[in-house]
């Protein structure tokens, strides 16, 4: 056999039993549970937040307006909590995530005040998939 057809024939075999490799790896069992993407995650959790505590009317955040930024190219996908009547300001309190699975991280002054114990709670439990308010 001459080298050059002797190469194309070992490349040749060796896809083929990559091909083989790739497919016995392969699980024929579905994902289950949510998609655990950062992306995924927020959106998730802006869902939870807009219906829980914003269209729901709930007190502690009468006062303030939800302003999602999940379209980031940072990679980290992210809400703002902002005062309902200076959005521009300063947001109150940021949640977001990063990675898959998602790392996610709440920050701002509302994670000082009573209703931050609250706020970790919720976004833990939207963020895993589960759609109850508290």
């Amino acid at each position: 056999m001459r080298p050059r057809l002797f190469a194309v024939v070992t490349n040749a075999a060796a896809f083929a039993a990559l091909a083989a490799l790739v497919a016995a790896c392969q699980s024929s069992t579905p994902v289950t549970g949510p998609d655990r993407s950062a992306l995924s995650t927020m959106e998730r959790v802006a869902l939870g937040a807009n219906s829980c505590w914003f269209k729901s009317g709930d007190a502690a955040f009468a006062a303030y307006r939800l302003a999602p930024e999940l379209n980031s190219f940072s990679g980290r996908p992210r809400i703002l909590v902002v005062h309902k009547g200076s959005p521009e300001s300063r947001p109150l309190l940021v949640v977001q995530a990063e990675g898959n699975p998602a790392k996610m991280q709440a920050f701002g002054p509302m994670m000082s005040e009573p209703a931050a114990g609250r706020i970790a709670a919720d976004v833990t439990r939207w963020s895993g998939g589960n759609r109850a308010c508290s």
